[in-house]
């Protein structure tokens, strides 16, 4: 490939993120019945047609803001699992990372949580086989542990991870408003009570 077309395909690569970046703050401040293509081109500073080179459809951009998100915490789950390191730390680990987006990716973290209801099919199942990838890669490492008798002989892995994913939700419907629950607090003490109700007891 030539120089000139690297530089294209890494431009259109780069104005695609921003267009998607555009379509998570919209719909995270104005929810995704009270948000238009307009409002997100306007963030762009381009003409709401010049949109559709990106998104065909206000749902299209939906769907790729939560198709990022559901990504981001795949990719992250699945460094973790790869480690070399025991069960408890990696429960610690992915119960961290998926809090990370309330910090570090807050638009999406929202959006995710929030408006994904909102697809229509074909949508809402190409999202959802992203999921159920995300929640293989954590029940795994459930099953890892109960392996190593690290966890209890009798552990549900899925309901195990089911509760991780459950814990890690529910923090964004209060976290910032409930006085000293900073994320490091919320982490650590998530990640506790979920270690300690797994491990195997002597």
């Amino acid at each position: 490939m030539h120089a000139a077309a690297r530089r294209s395909v890494v431009n259109g690569r780069r104005r695609l993120a921003e267009a998607v970046d555009a379509a998570a703050k919209v719909f995270a401040r104005r929810g995704y019945h009270g948000a238009s293509t307009q409002d997100i081109a306007d963030v762009l500073g381009m003409r709401q047609a010049s949109l559709y080179y990106y998104f065909e459809s206000k749902e299209a951009a939906l769907e790729a803001v939560i198709r990022v998100a559901v990504e981001d915490y795949a990719s992250r789950a699945l460094r973790i699992a790869r480690k070399e390191t025991s069960a408890s730390e990696k429960v610690a680990a992915l119960i961290r990372t998926h809090l990370a987006p309330m910090v570090e990716r807050v638009e999406y973290s929202r959006v995710f949580l929030g408006e994904r209801r909102f697809l229509q099919d074909p949508a809402r199942k190409r999202i959802r086989a992203m999921e159920l990838r995300y929640e293989r890669i954590i029940q795994r490492v459930m099953a890892e542990g109960v392996a190593s008798r690290e966890f209890r002989a009798d552990l549900d892995t899925r309901l195990a991870m089911l509760a991780l994913l459950g814990l890690g939700n529910s923090a964004a419907a209060w976290f910032g408003r409930e006085p000293g629950m900073d994320f490091e607090r919320i982490t650590a003490g998530y990640a506790d009570f979920l270690v300690r109700s797994f491990r195997t007891t002597h």
